[in-house]
């Protein structure tokens, strides 16, 4: 006799203590070091990133070391975690490496760290925030597309995010994944001009560079396809984020802003907009609370949990910052307001790790589905 299959647990989406105690820390320092006035001067300038906000946020918080178990050096916690330090930055849009460093670069050493060596010694100095390091693969490389990009360590990678200011690259080749010196002799980190100022881009230039080999190909591109797939997982709760943040001044501003001797938020049409918009928030905290539990138990699921969010959140947070933008009128049109670093942000993660298009098709895929 067939013993009867337990059902599969409920995933636990919401947000517990300790995550609500960092989301306040994390808030806190945002307010102070983050806000809009001081992130748009910093897109103005050739220093997006305020250093001493990063060592704040990676250091005095320990950010940087969530995902980096405490043998390790780090803070022993999960992606549940790191993806609230995420909503926050979404909400500021704050210029930081955490995404790309703390999540993507750190995620693919620790495929590597379990018998220690190099892998391990780095993984060390980035949850200390003493390091940054990049994964050098196009920023709009998906979870699925995790192949090496250069056949060793002489070529172009473009549309690296976060290569010119990182310390670390870790480059993945023919011959295996590399971590290369950002300021070695034979690396350029050529800047480019993105939608987003927020987060830089840039063309990673590699000329007889010398680095150290931390996996073979195999293991690279196991590895590179993890880094990626939590890059993905987790930038659905920035874009959360961002939708949250554009939901909540839309509001107040359309209850503040008055015409015909009445708020323009009472207004019918304006009313049934922002409930849609509401709707569609909460479906993606949903979505990307499902991705980061995913992720933080290991779950099997998790490739398609991480596709589901971002084949919704992306477009979620687009209309949300487009709604922003409208329905502030003239002043949402304007430099010094900032919902047009909001509405970029949102434009850009949109295609970060994979589009939408490609997420569905990856879900269609793991679900056995047919593709539309």
């Amino acid at each position: 006799m067939t013993a009867p299959t337990q059902p599969p647990a409920t995933p636990d989406l919401l947000y517990t203590q300790d995550e609500e105690d960092l989301r306040s820390a994390v808030r806190a320092l945002l307010a102070d070091r983050a806000d809009a006035p001081t992130v748009i001067a910093a897109t103005e300038s050739d220093t997006p990133y305020d250093p001493r906000l990063w060592e704040a946020l990676a250091t005095g918080i320990g950010a940087a070391g969530l995902l980096v178990p405490e043998k390790l050096g780090g803070q022993g916690a999960s992606h549940r975690e790191a993806a609230v330090v995420l909503e926050e930055l979404g909400r500021s849009v704050a210029p930081a490496p955490y995404l790309t460093s703390s999540v993507v670069a750190t995620e693919t050493l620790l495929a590597l760290a379990g018998d220690g060596g190099p892998a391990a010694a780095l993984l060390a100095e980035l949850a200390s925030g003493a390091l940054t390091a990049v994964l050098a693969v196009p920023f709009a490389t998906p979870p699925a597309g995790a192949r090496a990009a250069l056949t060793s360590l002489d070529g172009t990678v473009r549309g690296v995010a976060d290569a010119a200011v990182a310390d670390v690259l870790l480059v993945p080749t023919a011959e295996g994944l590399y971590a290369v010196e950002a300021a070695a002799s034979g690396v350029v980190a050529e800047p480019l001009v993105p939608l987003d100022l927020t987060r830089p881009l840039a063309a990673l230039t590699l000329s007889g560079a010398t680095g150290t080999l931390l996996a073979d190909p195999e293991a690279s591109t196991t590895a590179v396809r993890r880094g990626l797939l939590a890059g993905a997982g987790l930038l659905a709760s920035e874009q959360l984020g961002i939708a949250e943040w554009c939901l909540t001044e839309t509001v107040r501003y359309t209850r503040e802003r008055h015409q015909f001797n009445r708020p323009v938020g009472s207004f019918q049409s304006l009313k049934h907009r922002m409930a849609q918009l509401w709707l569609e928030v909460v479906s993606a905290r949903a979505a990307a609370r499902n991705a980061a539990d995913a992720l933080a138990t290991g779950s099997p699921d998790a490739p398609l949990a991480v596709a589901v969010a971002q084949a919704y959140c992306s477009g979620v947070a687009v209309h949300a910052a487009e709604e922003c933008v409208q329905l502030h009128g003239g002043i949402g049109m304007t430099w010094e307001h900032p919902a047009h670093l909001y509405l970029k942000r949102a434009k850009a993660d949109s295609i970060a790790y994979g589009s939408a298009g490609s997420h569905r098709e990856a879900v269609a895929e793991l679900a056995e589905l047919p593709a539309p």
